[in-house]
């Protein structure tokens, strides 16, 4: 196996991959306490049901502002490069989650507390509406001939980092501490150590250049004006498609974690200890699906690996809710791990599949909308619809959703079959 690459370009794998591990636990640390904690602490109500609803609803309210920084950090991405756009993202993601941990509660201060915790929510998802389509371009613009699938992987390879990081420290403070302890002030721990992360991210990211494509295009022309007016006028067909692609990922993930935890430690009744222990394992079925689609696209095609992996969605749709309602261990853990191995697939080769359907000169602001608009059909809405068909179907209904969005993204997929073809043969 040639690993020479991966050594030359460590540092820019590293940079690449860190933010996106800071991404993925800042994501995740608030889902796991919109599912534990948040819903008592700051949304009061006396259905434990609405309390849980009001608190996904929060969670949700990042994926809306994540299209808005897209735009935003795409437009100076695409004029004044990659590198500082990518420290500035990763600052305001890192400082909204630390402002967290400091928050009052809404019996201390009322409604402001709601308030003030959207606002940050709001900040967290701003910040990483810059921050994957970065990440993604540095690995992928710095990727030699044949690599950019297993370089485009490194970013992707930050969710299961950030995920076991957020979810083995919420273990072992599940571990050491009593729920009333943890409601108290445990749960604020995980969004002060965030700062460890951003601190590391932003050491890494310091001491990198530009890419050599962003260099390079700077030196034929001059950065276009305004990136998003040239994005909607000439690339308006391959935004779409992009953004329907990335459907599927966003739905696996959040519904094989935030929604995982939140219905079975509550509706159905599983030891919370016990369920992170079996998400911890199943995430590492993840990390296995990112490495091998990653190798396989770029022995392949990316588009093909993206196709079978929308097919996968669809089957993983049905069996997601019964093996969530068996009350056996083993078939909760082999779902989750199907489910997440599944998701590795259509995850893995986004980053080279996604940043190719643009040219560089509008490419930061076109990767970075298409992801982060599908973020909200397949991520925002996914814990909400998954608790409205769990109350009306039962728990067995709740991969309904996971079909549907493999299908999405399959459709996606085939509106730009051609140009993803041609990419390949090139």
């Amino acid at each position: 196996m040639n690993l020479a690459p991966y050594r030359q370009h460590r540092r820019i794998l590293t940079a690449s991959l860190v933010g996106t591990a800071v991404e993925f636990y800042d994501f995740y640390i608030y889902g796991t306490a919109a599912a534990l904690v948040f819903g008592p602490l700051f949304f009061p109500s006396e259905s434990p049901s609405a309390q849980l609803m009001l608190s996904f609803m929060s969670f949700g309210l990042a994926f809306f502002a994540r299209p808005v920084g897209a735009i935003v950090f795409g437009h100076y991405g695409d004029r004044i490069g990659r590198k500082s756009t990518l420290v500035a993202s990763l600052m305001l993601m890192g400082a909204s989650t630390l402002l967290i941990a400091f928050l009052p509660t809404y019996a201390m201060v009322g409604w402001v507390a709601p308030l003030l915790l959207c606002i940050l929510r709001f900040g967290q998802g701003f910040g990483l509406g810059g921050e994957w389509g970065g990440a993604a371009l540095l690995a992928v613009e710095n990727a030699p001939p044949g690599w950019k699938s297993r370089f485009g992987m490194f970013p992707q390879l930050g969710a299961p980092v950030g995920f076991i990081a957020a979810n083995g420290l919420f273990l072992l403070l599940g571990l050491g501490l009593s729920d009333a302890d943890f409601a108290a002030w445990g749960w604020r721990i995980p969004f002060l150590l965030s700062a460890v992360l951003v601190g590391l991210g932003l050491w890494v990211r310091l001491k990198i250049g530009e890419t050599p494509d962003f260099a390079e295009a700077l030196e034929k022309e001059a950065p276009v004006a305004v990136p998003l007016g040239e994005l909607f006028r000439h690339h308006l067909v391959a935004t779409l498609a992009g953004t329907f692609a990335v459907v599927a990922c966003f739905a696996i993930f959040y519904l094989a974690t935030s929604f995982a935890l939140a219905h079975g430690t509550t509706v159905l009744g599983y030891p919370k200890e016990q369920f992170l222990l079996i998400q911890l394992g199943a995430i590492l079925f993840m990390a296995v699906g990112i490495v091998f689609a990653g190798y396989w696209s770029d022995a392949s095609s990316a588009q093909r690996v993206l196709m079978w992996g929308c097919g996968a969605t669809i089957l993983i749709g049905f069996v997601f809710g019964p093996s969530l309602a068996s009350e056996s261990w083993l078939l909760i853990f082999l779902g989750l791990a199907a489910a997440l191995f599944v998701m590795g697939l259509v995850y893995g080769p986004l980053g080279s599949w996604l940043t190719a359907l643009f040219p560089v000169r509008v490419r930061y602001t076109g990767a970075s909308i298409a992801f982060n608009a599908g973020g909200i059909l397949g991520g925002a809405m996914a814990p909400i619809i998954a608790q409205a068909l769990a109350e009306r179907g039962g728990t067995e209904t709740v991969g309904y959703y996971l079909a549907l969005a493999g299908v999405v993204s399959w459709l996606g997929l085939l509106m730009v079959r051609r140009q993803a073809i041609g990419q390949d043969a090139r």
